[in-house]
């Protein structure tokens, strides 16, 4: 959910009673005709990728978020992008409690709803939370978040245009929530106007247009430090080398990207905490470890900062610990000194890594005080479940393979979109991504997705 993130966490607990409709037709070409999957799948050579920019940060914003196009006309929506769950939702004028944007910037049903005799609507109800009483009843929806937000509504179906890297144009009609009835945590309400759900189960984005035959299902972001970066769907920009690759957890829970077993290393050195199961979720702004992981951090950062110009505050609420020098820090750079690099060494991975500098852990408050952005996630009803947020996934290429079951990372210039639209790209035909760094944007941002 959007707004204050301190407490913001994965899409865990989510309950999901949703379900996808197969009778409405694929697409709606540039001249507004309908296609056929056939067609539409011909037309993308299966494998190409819609490309977005994002917007937001770690800190003070708390999220990163996405517009997107939806209807015919289109309408765009600011949605949280979130890999710890696989619903799309948007505010619904149907009409709606718990509602952050004027009436004129909410999603406007038209009678186009699924059902409950959907063969996936089905699937997705659970015969304990079954709340359908006929097939032609209408097929609702309830996911709850981790951090006690929650959206409630109904699914329906509608044209989302796209712009794919092979150049193609197409209003695939996929399905999502409409949300009516919202429930936001914390004093702030967020700026967004829905959530993008990211994950691997049957209802995400990526997952109906792999379906489709539109793109791969594969999704993938490319988080800035700086702020910004872009999101993509399908597998044109995975490197062919120089990616870290660990296996996805085959008994990690449905519709999240998780991996493991790791190990905690802290300076190089092994911490003895091992054996920890991982979820990558961009809906966290922070990282969230278990009782055991978070302790050996904190007492090992707090003894290597023993008798060094940098003083534990109380002060400074923004996190649970921050620490304050000689004078206001101005960014993690200025701090970055004082502190030593962190890594998660995958155990069924041979010398794979995810290295963690200071900039992966650490923030600069409004204050001018450093903070820790690793959080303990058994305070917030966790367990021993261990949550890497944005702050960790920071200048790295993400991507997350459910082709090939596998999660992925590489050093990235996050500030840069890829070079994608041909088309403006003054005849440049080369491989998107090549040794890792995105090729120089010749084409204006808006192109990848207004229609």
């Amino acid at each position: 959910m959007g707004g204050d993130k301190r407490n913001r966490v994965f899409a865990l607990t989510a309950l999901l009673l949703l379900g996808l409709s197969v009778t409405f037709p694929c697409c709606f070409s540039a001249a507004n005709q309908p296609q056929t999957k056939k067609k539409s799948a011909q037309a993308n050579k299966f494998g190409s990728s819609a490309v977005f920019p994002l917007h937001g940060n770690v800190y003070p914003l708390g999220y990163y978020s996405v517009s997107i196009n939806v209807g015919y006309p289109a309408k765009r929506f600011d949605l949280d992008i979130d890999t710890g769950s696989d619903l799309t939702w948007v505010q619904c004028d149907a009409p709606c409690t718990g509602c952050t944007r004027p009436r004129e910037y909410l999603y406007k049903p038209k009678n186009n709803h699924l059902q409950c005799g959907d063969p996936l609507c089905v699937a997705f109800h659970s015969p304990a939370s079954d709340p359908c009483k006929t097939p032609d009843d209408q097929c609702d929806y309830e996911v709850e978040y981790a951090d006690q937000g929650s959206s409630l509504g109904v699914m329906v179906n509608d044209y989302f245009p796209l712009k794919f890297t092979n150049g193609s144009q197409l209003g695939p009609r996929l399905a999502f929530g409409c949300g009516y009835d919202q429930k936001y945590p914390g004093p702030n309400t967020p700026p967004t106007t829905g959530v993008m759900g990211l994950g691997n189960g049957k209802a995400s984005i990526v997952s109906q247009l792999s379906r489709m035959g539109l793109t791969r299902n594969v999704v993938g972001h490319c988080l800035s430090g700086q702020g910004g970066g872009f999101l993509f769907l399908g597998d044109d920009l995975v490197p062919s080398s120089g990616v870290m690759w660990t296996p996805m957890s085959r008994n990690s829970m449905v519709n999240h990207y998780s991996s493991g077993p790791a190990e905690l290393v802290f300076n190089g050195k092994s911490t003895g905490v091992k054996g920890l199961s991982l979820v990558f979720d961009s809906g966290s702004s922070y990282t969230y470890f278990n009782s055991q992981a978070y302790k050996a951090v904190v007492n090992l950062v707090r003894n290597d900062l023993d008798g060094k110009p940098i003083k534990e505050t109380s002060e400074d609420k923004s996190l649970p610990i921050c620490w304050k020098g000689r004078k206001p820090f101005k960014s993690v750079g200025d701090a970055k000194n004082f502190f030593k690099p962190l890594a998660l060494s995958f155990i069924n991975a041979k010398n794979v890594q995810l290295q963690l500098s200071p900039e992966d852990y650490l923030i600069v408050s409004k204050h001018g005080n450093v903070c820790l952005g690793i959080l303990n996630g058994s305070e917030v009803g966790l367990g021993n479940l261990n949550i890497i947020g944005d702050i960790m996934l920071l200048d790295k290429m993400l991507i997350y393979d459910n082709e090939n079951q596998r999660i992925g990372w590489a050093p990235a210039n996050c500030n840069r979109l890829p070079n994608v639209d041909r088309e403006c790209s003054e005849g440049n035909s080369q491989p998107i991504v090549a040794n890792l760094g995105i090729l120089e944007q010749h084409c204006p941002a808006y192109a990848l997705y207004d229609q």
